[in-house]
């Protein structure tokens, strides 16, 4: 997806709040978030679950027997009345529940609460959302870059991330290995002491993804937006 194409998403899905009655800049940016973690949660299930049936290595699920229905495909396919109470009352809750682990993002998500309340606004939204190419490599970083950048306080503020071009670059230059050249284990260290947005930690996790994912769960992320999702052994916990 081309920058103009992609921004000109952005501006719509930006509109779509206004015309909506959600007009706060930072009330509009928390609720894409939160729309987004919802996807990105069903997409990592999903591609936990293909590399699963590849490795038959088990995964800590996101999603039990009783909260598929709660699930980002499940929901965009629901009726806008039907989606609104679930988005609101159910996988709110399951963000909670989820972050309890951590306790820094369960402080962010304690009090996360969906805003929206017209169901046709929260429908064509979640549509906009399914839209945007969230498995290309640093479309989040572009994203919450343009996103902060409709702030008025973004000109006092200067940039809040490296391109996502450079920092693929830096970490190319550096090439982080899991490695060394006899097969003994490395497991690296990789400090980012200005971190913004974590463009420079997500590149080189999808670095070390690229140079050590199997060749079948390669050819499964060109085809899919599942991921490669497998490391070579030993090596998981670690990353």
């Amino acid at each position: 997806m081309g920058t103009n194409d992609f921004k000109r998403r952005i501006d719509a899905l930006w509109t779509l709040f206004g015309r909506g009655g959600i007009t706060n800049p930072l009330t509009v940016i928390e609720q894409i978030s939160f729309l987004i973690h919802a996807r990105l949660l069903d997409m990592n299930e999903a591609r936990d679950e293909d590399c699963e049936k590849r490795t038959g290595k088990h995964f800590t699920r996101r999603f039990s027997n009783d909260e598929q229905h709660l699930r980002w495909s499940r929901i965009r396919k629901l009726d806008a009345d039907e989606m609104l109470p679930i988005m609101r009352d159910e996988v709110f809750r399951h963000f909670r529940s989820t972050a309890a682990g951590n306790a820094a993002f369960a402080d962010l998500m304690k009090d996360a609460k969906l805003t929206i309340q017209s169901p046709e606004l929260l429908a064509k939204a979640v549509n906009m959302i399914h839209e945007l190419p969230l498995t290309e490599s640093g479309t989040n970083g572009d994203l919450y870059e343009y996103l902060l950048s409709m702030l008025t306080t973004v000109g006092t503020n200067g940039q809040f991330r490296t391109p996502s071009h450079i920092a693929r670059l830096m970490v190319d230059l550096i090439e982080p290995k899991l490695r060394d050249e006899d097969g003994n284990p490395l497991n690296p260290v990789v400090g980012d002491p200005s971190c913004g947005t974590g463009g420079m930690l997500v590149s080189v996790m999808e670095h070390l993804l690229d140079s050590c994912a199997s060749t079948e769960a390669a050819n499964n992320k060109a085809e899919s937006e599942t991921g490669a999702g497998d490391l070579p052994e030993g090596h998981r916990e670690h990353i």
